[in-house]
């Protein structure tokens, strides 16, 4: 991507952030977001007017020293004390405004982002989409804060600024008054020059920084992303702890954060860089800023035209006006880093939309429907795709009624699971219907279980509340789920089940979540695949005989599986996609024989698995 494509997308995130961010202004919290912008205003006015009032005592301060007129320093003095106080009582108040103007969008805006990121599994497909949202988590968390605090600093900031610039100007035209000097024989007179030289000041140090800053916002890029990848990679160590260690992998590991820890130093260097460069001109106006006005007004004062207080009002004037005008190349940096957040809380806010036009009807999307009382799920014409269109499985028609097991099979590869994810709403992509029956509950059992943070009824009952449930109801199911040996177990605090359970344990959780949600239709997608055979008969046996109407579609290797459905559907990969090549319907002896032979040579289940 060429430079002025990267500055295009980097203006069109720029804008998709303002359009979603601005709606704290004026969606359902936009009277306390108005209420706040207002009184932050009123703040900016108040510290005005005193600042003013407190270049006014500066020149009259000096002004007396230089007369040494006692009373009337007594009396400025004085004059000082309450000045003092409301300088500090606005500054306290602007503090108070930013901060809970920063708090509350951010609140706001957090909120809308989880929002639609948690909504129809989006969180999901966002792994299987292309586009700039890597590591949502952090652009949710971490961009977010700084792309809500940053523009209410600068928004401050640049009010403050250009305020402050139109009042101190005026002083600086009063006070300075005009020069004159001779210029070729003739007499030349400039009015109000310190504004002129102000201004003329001011833009030579933006130019200057806006020059040498030019890849700041690029820079700042680079290194949030390089710093979002770290974190990854790290949480991602911790999460697969288990496995790592088992495999004996941290010599591996370690050589990934190496490298990834590497790739974040050299953004930082890149960022150093940086801001050597724009320290050159920043610090450089800390140095020239307030010695300029003393040399240019220093003429006047010996010729006596100018008082000592007209100096000294007039210098802190200068530098107001000056400090309102560079207020770019004080922040730039700042600004710098707070734009490449943007534009990655922007990246994933484009994100979400795509995935939700995925949603909305229409060619190239799977529409969901709910109607009919008769199958309980059907598929009509569905065709299932990657986001860019590569076809996956091909037109397929399918009615599974009440209480028919079936079963998807299919080489590796064939789109068995992405089917299932289709028929579970969590894949849009594709054309065709998937049609549930009316008021029909549907269950999703994946390979890997999720296992929520709280105690073990709290995963039980997972996604309702824990209230929900009986004690009693909880132990039941754990038990029949071939987990009884922790039926005493299940309001203990503070232990990581997701953890401390097996694979195989925690696919039995998902039984015992099963056994009390009772849904009408159930898809598995490997959810035995951790179990040994013994458990795997024995679950599935029970889930037959307890959910006898449910309608089950499940997908699994193991050929002993069939002896728990009625019917087969086969998956085979062809050129433009899988397609359904086979329908069959199983011997209703096969589970009755299968069971037989099973009871015959199975040994006897331990009290863990089975009670």
């Amino acid at each position: 991507m060429s430079h002025e494509e990267r500055a295009l997308d980097r203006r069109r995130l720029f804008a998709r952030f303002w359009q979603a961010a601005s709606g704290f202004w004026t969606g359902v919290r936009r009277r306390e977001a108005w209420f706040l912008t207002l009184s932050l205003l009123g703040i900016i006015l108040g510290q005005l007017f005193v600042q003013y009032r407190l270049n006014v005592w500066n020149r009259d301060i000096f002004n007396a020293l230089e007369r040494r007129d006692v009373a009337f320093v007594g009396h400025l003095a004085l004059l000082f004390v309450p000045l003092a106080l409301a300088a500090v009582a606005f500054n306290v108040a602007s503090v108070w405004g930013r901060l809970t103007t920063q708090r509350a969008w951010r609140a706001w805006l957090t909120d809308h982002q989880i929002d639609r990121w948690l909504k129809n599994g989006r969180y999901y497909q966002l792994n299987l989409v292309k586009g700039q949202h890597q590591n949502p988590e952090f652009r949710i968390a971490d961009d977010t804060r700084i792309a809500t605090e940053s523009p209410v600093d600068f928004a401050f900031g640049v009010t403050t600024a250009v305020l402050t610039a139109i009042t101190f100007i005026s002083v600086l035209w009063a006070v300075g008054g005009s020069i004159s000097f001779e210029l070729g024989g003739r007499s030349l007179t400039i009015p109000g020059y310190l504004v002129f030289v102000a201004v003329f000041y001011s833009i030579i140090t933006t130019i200057a920084m806006i020059v040498i800053g030019r890849r700041f916002v690029e820079v700042a890029e680079n290194k949030n992303q390089a710093e979002a990848e770290f974190r990854y990679a790290v949480t991602r160590l911790r999460e697969n702890g288990e496995s790592i260690a088992l495999l004996g992998g941290e010599p591996e590991e370690r050589s990934g954060l190496s490298r990834a820890l590497g790739h974040v130093i050299m953004q930082w260097r890149d960022l150093c860089g940086q801001y050597l460069r724009t320290t050159v001109v920043s610090y450089g106006n800390f140095v020239l800023a307030p010695v300029i006005p003393l040399i240019l007004c220093a003429p006047k004062f010996l010729a006596g035209t100018m008082s000592l207080g007209d100096v000294m009002q007039a210098a802190t004037a200068f530098v107001t006006v000056q400090q309102s005008f560079n207020w770019l190349v004080e922040n730039y940096p700042k600004l710098a880093d707070w734009t490449a957040s943007a534009n990655r809380v922007a990246g994933l806010i484009v994100s979400l939309d795509k995935l939700e036009r995925a949603e909305r009807p229409g060619i190239g999307h799977i529409a969901r429907k709910e109607e009919g009382e008769n199958a309980a799920l059907e598929l009509r014409g569905v065709s299932v795709t990657l986001d860019d269109g590569t076809a996956v499985v091909g037109e397929t028609e399918v009615e599974i009624f009440a209480g028919e097991r079936v079963l998807v099979v299919g080489e590796s590869g064939a789109g068995k699971s992405t089917l299932i994810r289709a028929i579970a709403g969590l894949w849009p992509w594709g054309e065709g219907d998937i049609v549930i029956r009316r008021g029909a509950r549907l269950f999703f059992m994946p390979q890997r279980p999720y296992v929520p943070i709280g105690t073990l009824k709290h995963a039980v009952a997972y996604p309702h509340p824990t209230e929900s449930l009986s004690d009693e109801a909880v132990a039941e199911a754990l038990k029949s789920a071939g987990l009884g040996h922790l039926a005493d177990r299940i309001v203990e605090e503070g232990i990581p089940w997701d953890r401390t359970l097996s694979g195989g344990e925690q696919q039995r959780l998902a039984f015992a979540q099963l056994f009390i949600q009772q849904p009408d239709i159930i898809v598995m997608d490997e959810a035995t695949s951790a179990l040994d055979p013994e458990t795997q008969d024995v679950l599935l046996e029970r889930v037959i005989s307890r959910l006898s109407d449910a309608a089950i579609i499940s997908v699994g290797h193991r050929p002993e599986l069939e002896a728990f459905h009625n019917r087969r559907l086969v998956l085979a990969r062809r050129e433009n996609g899988a397609r359904l090549v086979a329908d069959e319907v199983l011997s209703p002896r096969t589970f009755a024989v299968r069971r037989a032979m099973s009871l015959l040579f199975r040994k006897p289940p331990t009290a863990q698995r089975t009670e």
